[in-house]
């Protein structure tokens, strides 16, 4: 099928700063192949928005989420949807935390022009997109993503919970939890708790 035989994709846009709505608004409007169902939808009303317009893509402002559960939730929820996570300078460890939790994409709010226009084409297609230093780096397979235990352990880990207040959380053995635990910490490229709670 050509591009132009396509039917556009589908865009929702989470509320935004003033500059970043106009920006993605204007980007969008200028695109044949892109359509915008919904605009400057505030958080607590994205999960109607979704149900009710069904966009292929959802643009999520980050600095909106209380919890990266949240992203879990309308993953869950929206499977069909790609979710696509735009943040002030996000780093790679706070992109891969949001992959894992079942975002598509995530990108800088600064970057250009094109490389929104190219993740929002690419996270349509359901590609994983990470940025890289000033440049987006495109990949296919993505990270490897959490599991949805590995996920719960991140959430407590973050809070602050011990293994010991985890375990009893999730109602397994303490060695299971260092074993998440590890494997978050590969997934998300840290090394220590204290690097995991700065990546909320």
């Amino acid at each position: 099928m050509s591009i132009a035989s396509r039917q556009p994709i589908a865009l929702a846009v989470a509320q935004f700063e003033d500059i970043v709505n106009r920006g993605l608004q204007s980007l969008i409007d200028g695109d044949p192949h892109l359509r915008l169902v919904a605009t400057d939808v505030p958080h607590e009303l994205m999960e109607t928005t979704l149900e009710r317009d069904e966009p292929d893509v959802a643009i999520l402002n980050f600095a909106a989420l209380t919890s990266p559960a949240e992203l879990r939730e309308l993953h869950t929820a929206f499977p069909a949807v790609r979710l696509m996570i735009m943040a002030n300078n996000p780093s790679t460890a706070e992109c891969r935390q949001m992959i894992g939790f079942g975002a598509t994409a995530c990108l800088a709010k600064n970057a250009e022009a094109r490389d929104v226009l190219h993740t929002i084409y690419l996270a349509s297609r359901g590609m994983h997109v990470l940025p890289s230093g000033a440049d987006v780096s495109y990949e296919p397979a993505g990270p490897t993503p959490l599991t949805p235990r590995e996920a719960d352990v991140l959430e407590l880990l973050q809070a602050g919970s011990s293994n010991a207040e985890i375990a009893a959380t999730l109602q397994v053995g303490v060695e299971t939890v260092r074993t998440h635990a590890r494997h978050v910490y590969r997934k998300l490229g840290v090394s220590t708790r204290r690097e995991l709670r700065q990546t909320v």
